[in-house]
């Protein structure tokens, strides 16, 4: 039975991953704060269905050694590192904790795992922020970075970490390179699901209103089960590798507005309000990946069209605010 270890199990992803490994039948474990186990109901929510099928364990990123004995101790054979501060801040007072969240944590699970497990194959999530600012669109494993946040700079530092380790240290060491991705739990922090929470809250009649930034803004969204697949899917080849995880595809912030409030029947025009504090910086080329490198090596690709993830958000949106 192979033993995997996953930071970041209790959110979107790593709950996704984590059942996914599950019907592998693999022995699952996952790195959590001790407030999330003291608080299980609420903090790991996403993991209700599965919870007793997994051991977690107290430790943090920022504390080395902590992780150095959860990977002493569980030895996995795979270690999916999605942890991070995933919201992307352009706020100068968010930076340091950034940078140390998601670098120096990085740094600390790495060099953990070269002397406590070298053998263990390590998946990094990347994100599409490493690319930034563009001059052509899709983007490729060799289009150049340009990160423009603190979070896609930490992010490619840590992608450049994970490339050193591979090269000097010979561990199986890949990042995926991933553009957004939804389900119905995506954090409310996320522009897609204020949309489809609203949205419903307007149909059951608790709101009124939507207010956002630039509807214009275009995005590459994929459906975040099948994202974890192909994570899965880069560890169990014979040779570590980075590849882009996207649809190829962008789409419009209205877009994605007109299909949710759509799905309910309602006319968007009639309750979305543009709002400039919530504009983010213009893009002038979008961020939209080109995903033939997995396609062509690993037959991976995602399937699932985007008003079909949207209208799964919405109705779980609506069984959760229904009374």
């Amino acid at each position: 039975m192979k033993r995997a270890l996953i930071t970041g199990i209790s959110g979107q992803d790593g709950s996704y991953l984590a059942e996914l490994l599950l019907t592998k039948g693999y022995e699952v474990h996952g790195l959590v704060r001790r407030e999330a186990i003291e608080d299980a109901s609420r903090k790991l929510a996403n993991l209700k269905a599965v919870r007793n099928q997994i051991t977690f364990h107290a430790a943090a990123l920022d504390n080395d050694l902590s992780l150095y004995k959860v990977i002493t101790k569980v030895q996995p054979d795979e270690c999916y590192h999605l942890a991070a501060s995933s919201f992307v801040s352009y706020a100068f007072e968010d930076e340091s904790s950034i940078l140390h969240t998601n670098f120096s944590g990085t740094h600390a699970l790495l060099s953990s795992l070269k002397e406590a497990n070298p053998d263990c194959r390590i998946f990094f999530a990347g994100s599409s922020e490493m690319f930034g600012t563009v001059a052509a669109a899709p983007q490729t494993e060799d289009t150049p970075f340009n990160p423009r946040s603190i979070y896609g700079i930490a992010k490619l530092a840590s992608y450049h970490l994970v490339r050193n380790y591979r090269a000097q240290y010979g561990l199986f060491a890949c990042t995926g390179i991933l553009y957004n991705h939804e389900s119905p739990r995506r954090d409310f922090k996320f522009v897609t699901r204020k949309i489809t929470a609203q949205a419903a809250r307007i149909k059951l009649g608790l709101a009124d209103k939507l207010y956002l930034g630039n509807l214009d803004a275009l995005r590459d969204w994929g459906y975040a089960p099948e994202y974890v697949q192909a994570m899965w899917q880069m560890l169990q080849h014979p040779t570590p590798d980075d590849y882009v995880l996207a649809t190829g595809v962008n789409h419009s912030v209205e877009e994605f507005v007109d299909i949710a409030f759509s799905h309910l029947g309602l006319n968007y025009r009639d309750y979305v309000e543009v709002d400039p504090r919530f504009y983010r910086p213009a893009e002038e080329v979008p961020l939209c990946g080109d995903a033939r490198k997995i396609r062509q090596t690993l037959g991976w690709q995602p399937t699932k069209p985007l008003p079909d993830t949207i209208a799964e958000m919405v109705d779980h949106d609506l069984r959760l605010l229904a009374p």
